[in-house]
């Protein structure tokens, strides 16, 4: 039976701004070794028998990063579907268990989060092997993660009393003192060579698609209706399968442990203890990695004297510090984050404080990426902007037009084929041209090697919004 994995990829990550933003969240970054999550995510499912292409559900906006992580770790056609709007985790597995529907008779989904950390991928896959048995006998499998601390910051799921796996209850984060009663009935199960009671909610599932499907439309008829109109009414775009936006939005935004699972009395959980972490926080990442001898996670160029406890992310500027104790400091090029460790659960905060005073930082990196590559705005003043800009090979800059600025272009790495008003002539390094307000023009990569420009806009308005694409190999309008 085949084994399709559902990866779900529609966190904004805010809570580990600056470096996780809305454009660029946690999942597309490698915060753990040199592969992003969502490609680590990928990877660990190799070597189970029978395995498909995944499904990665994920906003619009980050579809091209999720196909070219997907390409750069071997993945040439995973299925990747398009949520219009989030609406949380019950409509965005119902959508791909139903569009599953349309793939394969017979087959089980493995759903997991994009953004968490599993350490030991044997412990994993037996762990799939045990629900895979469950999931083919049509229950609705939940993995429970065996706890390693009394966190509040996980739902826990308790199981029932001699049950093999069966649930009694769901229960919210708890209080420090609950999660520490926890913790202690497990301790004493444990001295007697028994499972635990209590294992955290890890957002991790198994079961066949109908089954889902048919649980859910039982227990929340609304959602699968609005999905599967959205499903039904989907349209393709390039390699993306995009849900109806307008079907879409009429589902209620609401969990699937909500919508279903502590509703039925079809769920068994299948513990796993594989040294499983969610990066979800500053702490959480301080948590995972090697300490020096004063207790700090130091990454980057970092001078730290007299300072302990501290996690220090010094990606771009050297960071100095003297006499600190258990503080956050995380470094980019174009915002800080000094924060203490006890505090560090209120970064979102901060980005919404952001967005009220309509910051851009609060959501975009200063270096934004586009199908093509990307661009770095690396200055800017009064009626000017200057950025660097990367093209992909093979890649093109949609030919379009500005009302309000005027552009110069100057190649400082590689050549480039440039449509330029009526003329169409390439450029190379050293060579530059000047575009004209309101003048049709395009920039294309035609070699091997990476193109890199540096732009010079000028004009009364600089704003990404004055684009008019006449054509556009990406699908964008």
């Amino acid at each position: 039976m085949k084994i399709i994995p559902v990866i779900l990829s529609g966190g904004s990550g805010t809570r580990l701004w600056p470096l996780s933003r809305q454009q660029y969240p946690k999942q597309y970054l490698p915060l753990v070794g040199d592969k992003t999550m969502l490609q680590n995510t990928i990877l660990r499912l190799q070597g189970l028998d029978n395995l498909a292409e995944p499904i990665i559900v994920c906003n619009v906006e980050h579809r091209f990063l999720v196909a070219e992580q997907c390409q750069q770790i071997g993945i040439k056609t995973p299925l990747i579907l398009l949520e219009p709007v989030g609406r949380n985790t019950a409509p965005a597995i119902a959508a791909a268990a139903l569009q599953a529907l349309k793939m394969a008779d017979d087959a089980v989904l493995l759903v997991l989060s994009a953004d968490h950390i599993i350490e030991d991928v044997g412990a994993f896959h037996q762990a799939i092997g045990r629900a895979l048995a469950q999931a083919i006998d049509d229950k609705l499998v939940t993995f429970g993660i065996v706890p390693t601390a009394a966190n509040t910051g996980y739902g826990y799921i308790q199981l029932a009393t001699g049950s093999a796996g069966k649930v009694k209850s769901f229960h919210e984060k708890p209080s420090q003192k609950v999660a520490d009663e926890y913790l202690q009935i497990n301790a004493k199960l444990s001295a007697q060579q028994l499972e635990a009671e209590f294992l955290w909610n890890a957002g991790m599932f198994m079961f066949r698609p109908q089954v889902l499907v048919d649980e859910l439309a039982e227990n929340d008829s609304k959602v699968v209706a609005a999905v599967a109109a959205a499903v039904d009414n989907a349209s393709k775009d390039l390699d993306f399968v995009r849900l109806d936006e307008q079907a879409f939005a009429k589902s209620a935004a609401i969990s699937i442990d909500y919508a279903l699972l502590e509703k039925s009395k079809n769920v068994v959980v299948v513990p796993l203890d594989a040294k499983w972490g969610d990066i979800g926080s500053w702490n959480a990442l301080y948590d995972i990695y090697e300490k020096d001898d004063n207790g700090n996670v130091i990454q980057g160029d970092v001078s730290a004297i007299d300072s302990t406890n501290n996690y220090i992310n010094a990606s771009h500027h050297i960071v100095a510090t003297i006499g600190i104790d258990g503080l956050i400091i995380v470094d980019t090029p174009d915002a800080i984050l000094i924060a203490d460790k006890n505090e560090a659960h209120k970064v979102k905060n901060i980005v919404e404080h952001l967005h009220k005073k309509g910051r851009d930082e609060g959501g975009m990196h200063r270096k934004v990426h586009r199908p093509w590559g990307w661009y770095d705005s690396i200055e800017s003043g009064e009626h000017f902007q200057v950025k660097r800009l990367f093209v992909k090979p093979n890649a093109k800059i949609s030919l379009q037009k500005h009302k309000q600025r005027a552009e110069h272009w100057v190649v400082v790495r590689g050549t480039a084929l440039v449509i330029n008003g009526t003329k169409e002539f390439s450029l190379k390094k050293g060579e530059s041209t000047y575009i004209p307000i309101n003048t049709v023009h395009s920039l294309a990569n035609k070699n091997s090697e990476p193109l890199e420009i540096i732009e010079v806009q000028s004009g009364i308005y600089l704003g990404e919004d004055d684009i008019e694409r006449l054509e556009d190999i990406y699908g964008r309008s």
